[in-house]
């Protein structure tokens, strides 16, 4: 399986990611806050996967804002999928 990793800031500067799969369909999502450093699990979901332009909604665990973000499928970078966290989470 084939994946991706998108990421965004939140309004209240924490950083929000999702790993999407090869149908652009949330694996999981993450919010990081390099002030405090830690990270925590952020629900999110992706929205008109089945286009080229797409969004990601997050639902930020720090201030709990709702937050969509656009993204294009020809900016994304596929790589095989790896089972534990994604990189940028670490």
């Amino acid at each position: 399986m084939k994946a991706t990793i998108v990421v965004s800031p939140c309004e209240c500067q924490v950083q929000l990611g999702a790993e999407l799969d090869e149908h652009k369909h949330v694996l999981r999502g993450w919010a990081k806050d390099t002030r405090r450093r830690r990270t925590e699990a952020a629900p999110a979901h992706s929205i008109h996967a089945e286009r080229q332009q797409f969004q990601v909604g997050w639902l930020c665990p720090f201030c709990t804002r709702n937050t969509l973000r656009s993204f294009d499928t020809g900016g994304l970078s596929w790589r095989e999928a790896t089972n534990g966290a994604p990189q940028s989470a670490r």
